[in-house]
């Protein structure tokens, strides 16, 4: 069997499409199997891709602008959505069934900074009246930096993806009170890459329709399900939390559609890197967004 070597950028539940095409099985229904790793410090999962390291990666059709800006070709296309919504969570040490966004403004946010991750949640504070420079921030890479943070007691209020937050629930030390993603809206928010050379090959046909399975089967499947498949991913997290995000997820439409990145999105995603002065023109949909193999 080939071995697909997959990495992604940010290792969480959100990822369920991603990390179950190992842990359901559905790469092995395709003859192939794969092996999942997640970017180390300072380094970039399209990069890997780029060098030759990594067969796919887990990105965001942001990250083909930086090259655009130059005047370059990316070194990678973008030929799959992972998630059509922003996959954050906002929680605070007490519950508030009455919470709203100007409350960030009178207390500590600790949440994490930089790329896409701020400016989405930039562009959704924006669109609930809120001005992310106005609220007294904490900075912090996420994941389990972030969590330790919060025990230590730093931040009135916590900023990650699922499963984290609802950790912290099960934990019994934070409590959910917003969801990024609703705030925002649709958007392109993480697709997967690979390189141009690779996208005719018959193991990326393959992939692709292990993927396309995949996704629906996380969107479709009883949370509990997907948490069991995928426990072993997250040996610190209980099945009860990474089936509450997922589930939360599902309902949200994070995994609803094909696996096509949809232009209306891809221009929704121009619209919050705009908002920040992340991207320095609307590049074209064409010139970073290919169809999925095989189609």
């Amino acid at each position: 069997m080939t071995t697909i070597r997959l990495m992604a950028s940010r290792h969480s539940a959100f990822y369920s499409p991603l990390i179950c095409t190992i842990a359901g099985g559905f790469l092995e229904k395709e003859g192939l199997t794969g092996e999942y790793h997640v970017v180390e410090a300072g380094s970039s999962s399209g990069g890997a891709v780029a060098e030759g390291r990594m067969d796919v990666a887990q990105a965001a059709v942001s990250a083909s602008w930086v090259a655009l800006d130059k005047g370059e070709k990316p070194a990678f296309a973008q030929f799959a959505q992972i998630n059509r919504y922003d996959g954050f969570f906002i929680a605070a040490r007490e519950p508030d069934s009455d919470f709203s966004w100007h409350k960030l403004l009178h207390g500590k946010f600790l949440h994490v900074h930089g790329g896409q991750p701020e400016a989405m949640l930039r562009y959704g504070a924006h669109r609930e009246g809120v001005d992310l420079a106005d609220v007294d921030d904490i900075a912090s890479g996420g994941g389990d930096e972030m969590v330790a943070q919060w025990k230590n007691g730093e931040g009135d209020y916590f900023h990650e993806q699922g499963a984290f937050p609802q950790q912290l629930e099960h934990d019994g030390a934070g409590h959910i009170v917003a969801s990024v993603g609703e705030a925002v809206g649709p958007v392109a928010f993480s697709s997967l890459v690979c390189r141009w050379d690779w996208l005719s090959t018959d193991d990326a046909k393959r992939f692709a329709a292990a993927y396309r399975s995949t996704r629906e089967w996380v969107n479709t499947a009883d949370p509990a399900e997907v948490a069991r498949a995928e426990a072993s991913f997250f040996p610190d997290m209980a099945e009860s939390a990474i089936a509450a995000a997922v589930g939360f997820y599902q309902k949200l439409g994070t995994w609803d559609g094909g696996i096509t990145v949809e232009e209306d999105l891809y221009t929704a995603a121009l619209d919050v890197f705009e908002h920040s002065g992340m991207v320095g023109s609307r590049h074209p949909y064409d010139k970073v967004v290919v169809p999925p193999p095989g189609e």
